[in-house]
């Protein structure tokens, strides 16, 4: 066969395929004004439950595409034709044929004036952790049945007639208590009131002693409404597998807190989700707003005073896993004073020689390894333990862009590109890369490294952070990380072992053959009741002459 009669079948191939065009509407009974957001348009082969609760998964994913609207008005259709970018297909044409669950979500945006003069649409959370799907005020149609035949396309109208109604707040309880407050500085920062919050897990015997003060460990962690993985029930009956375990280990956490058998203290988890994500890495950055100072300065006093804490540097401690572990890090190197230790577990990339496999400093492109004309294939963003590849870092890229363009998909890549980032000229993060084709920006590396590269920043200022952190770090690390974030931690390890004047003086666990998130923490045994006795040891090791754990006179 010859090249041109290839051509012609190709061609012809392509004009069997009719095109496809999708109107989604904003219904006039739901909504009066106008609309700026992101419509995203879900296809499901599941019938358990609504496309918008399981198409988008990372490995898992069915199809997807999105596309951005400004003052759209209700009964105006925003069009998707073939042209619009999906995931994990690229185009409505190359749906397979077949039957469907349809369904649109508008993730609406809010305008922010920000203190830098920048003017930004960003999702603005509802304290729902930036989950598009469960958003208050988010928007969404009825799930509908399409069928996709041989060579046909697709022609549907679906319009958006629910409102995702408000998240009731949590209730306080004997054990866990709850706090909301207004930050002044990351409120002037996004030109609107903005809160801070924290869940507060009190000790037996809160009540009853008014006199008692308490050390306190701070979690560090995505957001939760309420504090995790304490559970008063025992397991559900049904609860199988991963769940049950889950459960279980919830459970034991909360008998052994309840009894007495572990210490008398605070343990708070941080909440500070934010227009880009559910979490703002508790550091300051151009993009996200002043988070570490508005945690520092404004949350923890105002927790501290409220719950009698002792309120002092040497009573405080940080911990926390994947995200949590570069919080807990971050903070303890950024704050070196304020607090007197971190837990670190399986951290996002401390070390961006390694950020999962891409050296950002001299790496060309983050997809290819390749030089020159060579393609190698794109590199791995996700493995199982026996190192089967889940997704690659392209595909982690290009599902965060179908769920919003300028950084603004509420997910993991964006919001490194959000904190760890400067300001473009259009007042959105400066991405370390472009998304579709992989170069990375030099100059972005630059900033990333002298503002948020944990181990150049140790290592540049060891003179100085040395003294302030010694005996204050332990890492815990599985060798087989599910994102391949040992590498970085492996730099960090070389680097704090060999610290003179002084030494680091403090530890890394490693787990043969662990995945994403190795605690080392006994099978079934809360990470979080394993290591507090170690905590308030160190505190007591480390507390001011004459004075006991709870900070009254020996």
């Amino acid at each position: 066969m010859t090249i041109s009669s290839v051509l012609v079948l190709i061609l012809a191939s392509l004009s069997q395929t009719a095109a496809s065009r999708v109107e989604v509407i904003v219904s006039p009974a739901i909504e009066s004004g106008a609309v700026d957001g992101r419509v995203l348009l879900l296809f499901s082969s599941r019938e358990d439950s609504e496309p918008r609760f399981h198409v988008v998964n990372r490995d898992t994913s069915q199809p997807f595409f999105g596309i951005d609207v400004e003052g759209l008005p209700p009964g105006s259709p925003a069009i998707f034709d073939d042209s619009v970018l999906g995931y994990p297909v690229e185009s409505l044409r190359e749906l397979p044929p077949g039957e469907y669950n349809v369904q649109a979500v508008l993730n609406r945006y809010t305008t922010f004036h920000r203190d830098d003069g920048h003017v930004v649409k960003l999702h603005m959370d509802q304290w729902e952790g930036q989950e598009w799907n469960k958003s208050p005020g988010n928007l969404f149609s009825v799930p509908r049945k399409v069928r996709i035949e041989p060579g046909g396309g697709i022609d549907v109208r679906l319009e958006l007639t629910e409102k995702i109604p408000a998240i009731p707040s949590p209730e306080d309880t004997e054990w866990i208590r709850h706090v909301r407050i207004r930050s002044a500085s990351v409120s002037r920062f996004w030109g609107r009131e903005m809160e801070v919050g924290a869940a507060v897990l009190v000790p037996p015997g809160f009540e009853t002693l008014p006199s008692a003060r308490y050390p306190v460990a701070y979690l560090q962690d995505h957001f939760a409404p309420t504090f995790p993985r304490f559970r008063e029930a025992p397991p559900d009956a049904a609860a199988k597998g991963r769940e049950r375990e889950s459960q279980e280990s919830a459970h034991r956490f909360f008998q052994d807190w309840t009894s007495g058998k572990l210490p008398e203290m605070l343990v708070v988890l941080i909440q500070d989700p934010n227009p880009f994500y559910d979490d703002a890495y508790a550091v300051n950055s151009v993009n996200v707003g002043p988070y570490g100072d508005a945690m520092v300065e404004e949350l923890i006093p105002h927790v501290e005073k409220a719950f009698r804490a002792i309120g002092e540097g040497w009573a405080r401690t940080l911990f926390g896993g994947s995200t949590g572990g570069w919080r807990a890090l971050a903070a303890q190197v950024f704050y070196p004073d304020f607090f007197n230790g971190a837990w670190v577990f399986c951290p996002d990339p401390v070390d961006f020689r390694y950020f999962q496999l891409v050296n950002i400093y001299e790496d060309e492109n983050a997809y290819y390894p390749g030089k020159g004309f060579k393609k190698s294939p794109v590199r791995p963003w996700m493995r199982s333990v026996d190192d089967q590849v889940l997704m690659d870092q392209k595909d982690a890229s290009l599902l965060e862009l179908v769920l919003g363009t300028r950084g603004r998909s509420g997910d993991q890549m964006d919001v490194f590109q959000a904190v760890y980032g400067p300001v473009g000229a259009d007042g959105y993060p400066r991405l370390l890369y472009d998304k579709e084709t992989g170069v990375i920006d030099k100059e972005v590396a630059s900033y990333w490294k002298e503002n948020y590269d944990l181990r150049h920043i140790l290592a540049r200022d060891w003179a100085h952070l040395g003294p302030k952190l010694q005996g204050k770090i332990r890492v815990f690390m599985g060798d087989t990380d599910t994102f391949y974030l040992e590498e970085a931690t492996l730099l960090l390890e070389e680097f704090l072992e060999s610290t003179e004047n002084p030494h680091y003086g403090g530890k890394f666990v490693w787990g043969a053959r662990e995945p994403h998130c190795f605690t080392g923490a006994p099978k079934g045994e809360s990470f979080i009741g394993h290591y507090l006795p170690e905590m308030v040891e160190h505190m007591r090791r480390t507390a001011p002459p004459g004075t006991d754990i709870l900070g009254s006179p020996r």
